[in-house]
């Protein structure tokens, strides 16, 4: 019986062991990230266990007043950018070519791209893997009950989500986060 206990115990101890030194890898790892990070993962984790969809979890969502239309809203976008200095670099209304490949009607779906090209390429020049994220994409939605809708990816990962950007870089890009925030508030309000 004496063997068991002391077997248990030294299992135990081991386990103690090896919780605590996978905790410390863990936390030189995370102490190496962004101090955002934490905050950050934990919102995605969050948002995936609520919405149980990867998708919906790395996106921002702004409802579109009632009695916007989806003219106003582009109007605002493409105003607000205009003042906040960054370009509409091109459109894709994606309703319109499911509608020319199926034949039938299809919801408002329209695709809306900005970028401060400078600024992308800071952040290309930092690391390729942000081309991914460019341009910045706005898309207006009419979901299936007819309400409009503006999303765009949460940059916030992009952002805080490993190492730290280098100061510059990092500033440059949360100005581009709140420039999109910003046209999607005013366009959500048919604000220009």
């Amino acid at each position: 019986m004496r063997i068991i206990r002391n077997l248990f115990a030294l299992i135990g101890l081991l386990t103690v062991i090896a919780v605590a030194v996978a905790t410390l890898k863990t936390q030189a790892i995370l102490d190496s990230f962004d101090p955002g990070a934490a905050g950050v993962y934990k919102e995605l984790a969050e948002n995936i266990i609520e919405t149980r969809n990867a998708a919906e979890a790395t996106i921002w969502k702004v409802p579109v007043e009632e009695g916007i239309t989806p003219e106003d809203v582009e109007q605002s976008m493409k105003t607000v950018a205009n003042e906040l200095n960054i370009s509409n670099v091109g459109e894709l209304p994606l309703y319109k070519d499911v509608e020319a490949k199926s034949g039938e009607k299809y919801r408002f779906v329209k695709i809306y791209m900005f970028c401060n090209s400078l600024t992308a390429a800071r952040m290309l020049d930092y690391s390729d893997a942000f081309s991914a994220y460019l341009p910045c994409r706005i898309t207006m939605v009419e979901d299936k009950q007819g309400k409009l809708w503006l999303y765009a990816l949460n940059m916030d990962l992009m952002i805080h989500g490993g190492e730290p950007l280098p100061p510059a870089l990092k500033e440059e890009a949360v100005h581009v986060k709140n420039v999109i925030l910003e046209i999607m508030r005013r366009g959500a309000i048919g604000d220009f």
